[in-house]
């Protein structure tokens, strides 16, 4: 039986480049000259651990964990998974973060200018920690598409942002989760980047009647993969993950 090598080479007609002037953001964030891998020392992948030791009781319920009056407005959801490494082995007690826009589409953000109403029971971040089988879980509201000063009629997709933390401050990847059947995605200029439709379809949470609970809250199915040939895109990664 042949063992599974520990590193996979970066599929690079998988992973978007950094320029992408359809996504007009990249013409001026992304880098103009060839990038230079750095090794990294043992400072920067032993420590320090953050924010592992910090969580609140309701910190993966963001249905709870900021509410004032009432539940806030919308959808309800659970959002599930598991964190894997290239070898489908699970990652276990790995810091997850989660923010997003509210179900109208509107951060709880000082520069968020949408028209759309702040919802004052709802803040939108959430953090866990995976267990021993690299499973996390977040109870949420689905949040809103929102219009976007791209192109004259962009709008971004509902989407989730997703940190995932390493051992130390160097090992932090960050992504976005879409929705299922969502017909923004393939008109979003961000998405389309990836060259890889099976890429995108990777950022997709999948309808998960299992973990519904009836009358209640419906829930999505998204598994994260943190490196080789199947990964999932990060944002802060482009180069290579």
């Amino acid at each position: 039986m042949t063992t599974p090598a520990e590193y996979y080479q970066r599929n690079r007609d998988r992973h978007p480049p950094a320029y992408t002037p359809a996504y007009k953001t990249s013409v001026a964030r992304s880098p103009r000259y060839s990038l230079i891998s750095l090794q990294q020392s043992v400072s920067e992948i032993t420590g320090p651990v953050f924010g592992h030791n910090d969580l609140g009781a309701l910190d993966h319920d963001l249905i709870r964990n900021y509410a004032k009056d009432d539940d806030p407005i919308g959808e309800r959801i659970i959002v599930h998974g598991r964190v894997l490494d290239e070898n489908a082995r699970a990652v276990p007690n790995t810091l997850v973060e989660i923010w997003q826009a509210n179900s109208g589409g509107r951060y709880r953000h000082k520069k968020d200018t949408y028209l759309a109403p702040i919802d004052p029971n709802f803040g939108g971040c959430g953090r866990t920690i995976t267990d021993e089988q690299g499973y996390y879980f977040f109870r949420t509201v689905k949040p809103g598409a929102y219009p976007w000063r791209n192109m004259v009629n962009n709008w971004r997709p509902a989407h989730i942002h997703f940190s995932i933390f390493g051992a130390s401050f160097s090992q932090r990847l960050i992504t976005q989760l879409y929705f299922e059947g969502d017909p923004l995605i393939p008109l979003c200029p961000i998405v389309q980047t990836i060259p890889d439709a099976d890429a995108i379809d990777a950022l997709t949470a999948r309808l998960d009647m299992n973990a519904t609970i009836p009358l209640d809250t419906i829930a999505y199915r998204f598994d994260i993969v943190l490196r080789g040939r199947r990964s999932t895109l990060f944002e802060n990664r482009l180069e290579g993950n």
